[in-house]
């Protein structure tokens, strides 16, 4: 159904005929860490998150999985060896 509280017009997950569902009756404004972030909408009431209801409750772990303005720490990977194969090569060796 579409949000009538906080998001008018958009489609809402919480939204019953007999008004919002979620916790406390309506979506909570986003937090800091979610500045600058491409789900972000602004509306007269505040900035409200496109996904989630409580994005506070998103950052508690950690980043948000769906965060588009913060890049992801990848780091490389060292090459996999295999033990046994290791163990093998030091013997040869140590002839």
């Amino acid at each position: 159904m579409e949000c009538v509280t906080i998001k008018p017009g958009t489609d809402c997950l919480f939204m019953k005929k007999t008004g919002c569902s979620f916790n406390g009756g309506a979506c909570h404004s986003i937090v800091e860490d979610c500045e600058g972030c491409g789900y972000v909408t602004e509306n007269a009431q505040g900035k409200y998150c496109q996904l989630y209801a409580d994005p506070a409750a998103k950052w508690v772990f950690g980043r948000c999985n769906f965060a588009t303005h913060v890049k992801g720490d990848v780091q490389p990977s060292a090459q996999r060896l295999n033990p046994l194969k290791a163990s093998k090569r030091s013997q040869r060796q140590g002839v």
